[in-house]
């Protein structure tokens, strides 16, 4: 099964920030950072400001004689980082691995869910937008790498999937700037070998480039190639553990909103046992067409990972707050109160311990050859409703 590997970018995020609170200043040119005469250095630049050449980390004095009308704006460090973090919590809430690489980046690994790559990215970004009013770009691909490069190319605001195998033909055309660590001197010593594209740096031998650039140059010739097998890497200690879905349209019929709660309580059990973690609270959230939104939850007798409880629970919780017919836009379900998946079995208990190896055997399955590889008979009859 290929890797599903998400890169996601908020555009001109210190900036977007500010837009927010100051509405006034969308569409102008502005910066984010210090002031000219005390040495200052842009961190940020909207796009109009970046129409006159201003860029991130330029001298502030620079900055201003490009674009002699630059709006300067003081940093809010701590504003910056509360909707950082906020954004971040819902990304780890929507897919299991999350690697945050700055304040405004992440690496996100979506290879095990049912919306593919593709529909998870366009999913978050439209969520990033409606619920905290960020605009993001997203690059999808089976490695870091080429998911990096792609959000790159689609910005601003874009999505940007590169479908496995088709890797050297995305990169071809590009500029060889754009892969990581050719800064302008490594460039300019490309540009002398008349290398100027990644694909004329992909068709060089590896020898050559050895030659040229030492050790650097085997791992420059695989990167031209696009090849890059680093794993997404979270060492972020989860609070909780939830999957949502927002319907394209919303949907009112009780048998599909329970077939999508089973799904994510599918999703929340399989992330919980590969974590090997067990949750004792139980939520379930619900959004309605008007946006509003509610959380209601349920603490367990006993810790859990196992699917079937976390589905009890949510469907008990869901029944207790919707209306028959009502439409849904969104529905979540969550697991909190994290901790090892200790149990106190009860005398006789074994078909808590026959469940446990069954889900073991569905999840080494799924790990091996996707998670489609099992099909629940309501979910072909609810595809016939």
């Amino acid at each position: 099964m290929s890797r599903a590997i998400l890169h996601v970018d908020l555009d001109a995020f210190f900036c977007s920030v500010e837009e927010l609170l100051a509405p006034e200043l969308k569409g102008q040119a502005f910066v984010v950072g210090g002031r000219p005469e005390g040495r200052g250095v842009v961190a940020s630049a909207s796009y109009a400001a970046r129409k006159f050449g201003v860029r991130s980390a330029m001298p502030m004095a620079q900055a201003v004689r490009l674009c002699p009308d630059l709006q300067i704006v003081r940093p809010r460090h701590g504003v910056y980082s509360d909707y950082s973090q906020r954004v971040l919590q819902f990304l780890r809430d929507s897919v299991p691995i999350v690697e945050q690489i700055s304040i405004d980046e992440a690496f996100l690994d979506a290879s095990d869910d049912p919306r593919g790559g593709p529909g998870a990215a366009q999913v978050m970004q439209a969520e990033i937008r409606s619920r905290f009013g960020l605009p993001t770009s997203w690059g999808v691909a089976s490695n870091k790498l080429i998911a990096k490069i792609a959000t790159e190319v689609g910005k601003p605001s874009g999505l940007i999937s590169v479908p496995s195998g088709s890797e050297a033909q995305f990169l071809t055309p590009l500029p060889v700037s754009m892969l990581w660590g050719i800064g302008p001197k490594s460039e300019a010593r490309l540009a002398e070998l008349e290398i100027r594209t990644i694909g004329q740096l992909a068709r060089v031998s590896e020898g050559r480039l050895a030659e040229t650039f030492g050790d650097w140059g085997i791992e420059l010739a695989a990167r031209a190639r696009g090849l890059d097998d680093r794993p997404v890497e979270d060492s972020y200690e989860p609070r909780s553990l939830s999957a949502e879905q927002t319907f394209a349209k919303d949907v009112s019929s009780e048998s599909k909103l329970r077939l999508c709660l089973l799904e994510m309580s599918e999703r929340v059990g399989r992330r919980l046992r590969r974590a090997e973690l067990a949750g004792s609270i139980v939520r379930v959230k619900l959004r309605w067409p008007d946006f509003a939104t509610i959380t209601r939850q349920a603490r367990l007798a006993q810790p859990t990972d196992q699917d079937q409880e976390i589905f009890r629970a949510a469907w008990s919780l869901f029944q207790r707050n919707w209306r028959t017919g009502r439409p849904v836009r969104l529905l979540g379900v969550g697991v909190s109160d994290l901790g090892p998946p200790l149990r106190q079995l009860e005398l006789f208990d074994r078909g808590w311990e026959h469940d446990r190896k069954l889900l073991q055997a569905i999840d080494r399955l799924r790990t091996k050859y996707g998670s489609d590889v099992l099909t629940r008979a309501g979910e072909l009859s609810a595809d016939r409703e």
